[in-house]
């Protein structure tokens, strides 16, 4: 029988409803599929909360800030640990997502796209 994993929902949800502007303003192409793959907010990942995760391609989607200059050390050991849990990460700054939002959903359409071509070959 596979032991039980408790996830911190209570985190999760909590992040949820704080979500950042750029956040939200990338939401609004990942939410209901539009890019062919489901995605949802701020999921935990081991101690660790993916901004925007697809469980079904293994794909995390995370969007660096300010503070993430600030902590590189510490966001390599997060990513560390994501990857350590089978998920591949890709990342973009608040200013790619700001600049160029349709940019970024084409750049993560494509890798939805090579996920799936390489689940399904």
């Amino acid at each position: 029988m596979a032991k039980f994993k408790p996830r911190d929902t209570e985190r999760a949800r909590a992040l949820r409803n704080q979500v950042t502007p750029v956040e939200r303003l990338l939401w609004r192409s990942l939410a209901r599929g539009q890019l062919g793959a489901k995605f949802s907010r701020q999921m935990p990942v081991g101690p660790y909360f993916a901004d925007f995760l697809c469980r079904e391609l293994m794909l995390v989607v995370e969007i660096d800030g300010f503070s993430h200059e600030m902590r590189q050390e510490v966001d390599a050991v997060r990513t560390r640990a994501i990857e350590a849990a089978g998920y591949r990460i890709i990342r973009f700054t608040n200013a790619d997502v700001l600049g160029n939002v349709e940019g970024v959903a084409r750049a993560i359409q494509a890798v939805v796209r090579e996920a799936r071509s390489q689940a399904h070959p």
